[in-house]
Order: C-alpha cells, then sequence, then structure tokens
C-alpha cells in the first residue's frame, strides 16, 4: 500500500491552485492517510473502506466558518452554466440539503465567484468540475500519469484508479465541507431513552458537528463520519466482542456473501447494523459470547437485506438501500440464510 498512499499526495498540490478550498495543514492530513493506507490505524474518518480495492476519501474544504441552518428555504434549479431550470428537478431528500454562502458568518471571497457560486447558492456540481480539474492537472504534474487515471463517471463524482504494486485501486474523491459548530436539526439523535451510547458519549459527538459533501448536482449530502470514528472508538471497553464480530462479518462479506470490488453491500452498511444491534442490546453481557452475538448481527443484516431496508442511524428516515440493485440484494439475502441455517463452521 505505499505507492498508494504516495499517489496521494498529489492531491495536496491543488493547494496552490485553489488556496481558499484545501486544508492547508497538509502534511499531518497526509501523515493520516498514509498510515491509514498502510493499514497502521483501523479506522480514520477521512477515508471509508467500502471494499478491499474500493475507497472513498474526502477533501476537506477551507474559506467557510459560522454556518448556522437556513431558516427560510429557497429551492433552485440551475444548469451548470447557471442559466435557471423552468421547473424544479426534486426536492432534497432527508440526507441532502441546500447550501447558501450567507449561511456563514466569514467566507473567503473566492466561495462569492461565479466558479462556484450561482446566486448565492454555492452548488456542488460547480465545486466538483473545479476539484476535477486539479485533480487532472496535479496528476500531470506530479508525473503519475502512468499510477493514477480519472475515471469516467455517469454521476457527479470523481473517480480515479490507481495502480499499487498489488492491484488496481479505486477511489471516490469527494470535497467535504466540514461544520464542527453544530448538530444538524434533521437529526434528531439519541432517540429517547436509549441506554447506549452514553450521554457522555453522546455530547461528545455532538459537539464535533457533521460535514457537507458535494456528491451530486444540486444538494449536498449530510455525513457523519466524526460521529461514526467516535462510536467506534472504545467499543468494547467494557470488554465485549464487538470488534470482533464486526471484523468477523466484513471478512464474510468480502469473502462469501458479497465479493467483488463493487459490492452492493459494503462496509458502511455492515458498521450501520452494528450501530443498530449496540443500541438495541445496549447491556456488557450481551456482547460476552461471541458466537451469540454474531449471530444477532447476521440475522439483523439478513433482515435487513431481505426487507431492502437499512435506516441511516443517525437520519432514521433515510434508506441507505434504496437505490441498491434489488436482484444483488436478494442474491445476498439468500447467501445469508444459508449461513444462518448452518453457522458452526465460522463460529468453532
Amino acid at each position: 500500500m505505499n505507492d498508494l498512499a504516495h499517489a496521494f499526495s498529489l492531491f495536496f498540490l491543488c493547494t496552490s491552485c485553489f488556496p481558499f478550498c484545501f486544508s492547508q495543514d497538509q502534511p499531518a492530513l497526509l501523515a493520516k492517510w498514509s498510515a491509514m493506507l498502510r493499514r497502521k490505524r483501523p479506522y480514520h474518518p477521512s477515508i471509508q473502506v467500502l471494499a478491499p480495492s474500493q475507497f472513498l476519501i474526502t477533501v476537506p474544504l477551507r474559506g467557510l466558518t459560522g454556518y448556522r441552518e437556513c431558516q427560510v428555504r429557497h429551492w433552485r434549479y440551475y444548469t451548470v452554466n447557471g442559466a435557471k431550470l423552468l421547473s424544479s428537478v426534486r426536492d432534497p431528500e432527508e440526507l441532502h440539503q441546500w447550501l447558501e454562502v450567507e449561511q456563514f458568518s466569514k467566507s473567503l471571497q473566492q466561495w462569492h465567484e461565479e466558479d462556484v457560486n450561482i446566486e448565492g447558492d454555492l452548488v456542488p456540481a460547480k465545486v466538483l468540475i473545479v476539484f476535477r480539474e486539479l485533480v487532472e492537472k496535479s496528476i500531470i504534474s506530479c508525473n503519475l500519469s502512468s499510477k493514477v487515471t480519472v475515471l469516467e463517471s455517469f454521476s457527479s463524482v470523481v473517480r480515479v484508479a490507481v495502480e499499487t504494486s498489488e492491484s488496481q485501486v479505486e477511489v471516490e474523491l469527494v470535497p467535504a465541507v466540514e461544520i464542527p459548530t453544530c448538530w444538524p436539526e434533521k437529526a434528531r439523535w439519541p432517540r429517547c431513552l436509549k441506554r447506549w451510547p452514553s450521554q457522555e458519549k453522546v455530547r461528545c459527538i455532538k459537539s464535533l458537528g457533521f460535514d457537507l459533501l458535494a456528491r451530486s448536482n444540486y444538494h449536498w449530502q449530510l455525513c457523519f463520519s466524526r460521529a461514526e470514528h467516535i462510536l467506534m472508538e472504545g467499543l468494547d471497553e467494557d470488554g465485549g466482542c464487538r470488534m470482533k464480530c464486526f471484523r468477523v462479518m466484513r471478512q464474510m462479506k468480502e469473502d462469501v456473501w458479497c465479493a467483488g470490488n463493487k459490492p452492493v453491500i459494503t462496509a458502511y452498511h455492515l458498521q450501520t447494523v452494528l450501530f443498530w444491534t449496540c443500541e438495541k442490546y445496549p447491556r456488557t453481557k450481551d456482547w460476552r459470547c461471541f458466537p451469540e452475538a454474531f449471530l444477532r448481527l447476521v440475522q439483523k443484516l439478513h433482515k435487513c437485506v431481505s426487507q431492502h431496508f437499512l435506516k441511516h442511524y443517525f437520519l432514521k428516515n433515510t434508506n441507505l438501500l434504496k437505490y441498491a440493485n434489488t436482484s444483488d440484494l436478494d442474491l445476498v439475502a439468500s447467501k445469508l440464510a444459508v449461513f444462518l441455517e448452518n453457522p458452526v463452521f465460522c463460529l468453532d
């Protein structure tokens, strides 16, 4: 993974071209990414390992501070060139929202320019165009054209293929506006009378805020990677086997239930199943016996996949499997059912 980590250093060259956006703490962030990609750290909120050869990396943007929720909503739609559309495309879903520069008490002038702003709206499609151009220039300037290739995409994302000494991996790069000052009103969490996580951890999580990702044409996607990071940290301080269950389930997914480079079920789905199960079974004694705890997780996963419905942990009205291929889900469900009929070989 060393050459993969080296390849990602090219994205920090974007700073010289787009200084108002990208993180100025380049060495520290690069060190974190490199350590993660060399498998020296099991988890980092900037990186999601969706599959063994599929990564999602968020790239923090700068120059916007003092965020506040928008009270008056203006649902506006444009072409990328800025022309207004005569009718709306669709309102934001629960996981998405609009973003206006006026929602920030301080913003650098570059966020008001036409290359990212249309009539006060910060348009993710325009941000992605600028970002993609910078990535392409960086690949050339770093002489990495033989190792890194920008892939064509049918959706508004920036995907690159990176050749490593072992294999080719695919990475989705996502610009992110960090909102560390507040918790979104949409995320009505935690739910009442829940014993997991502890109130102390809840306060810590909500104090870290959330992110907004540029992953579509009009709407910014809410992301809770820092919150999820804290939930995963210290998961077994009581001596339980939650992380062992998660690791085994992830390995089974990759080897048996849902193999391949673009699986319909990712590690993020498994993590969400783990969170829901931890909330339903908050007691230490529920996580003492690995076989019992692991089967509970698999049963929960089987139920979600069979019903094509997995609730987002922080936004309960969001179905993480809404746009998944139903035939692929049914195939995974059948494999899970076979396993549950005879799970002994895995639990010995």
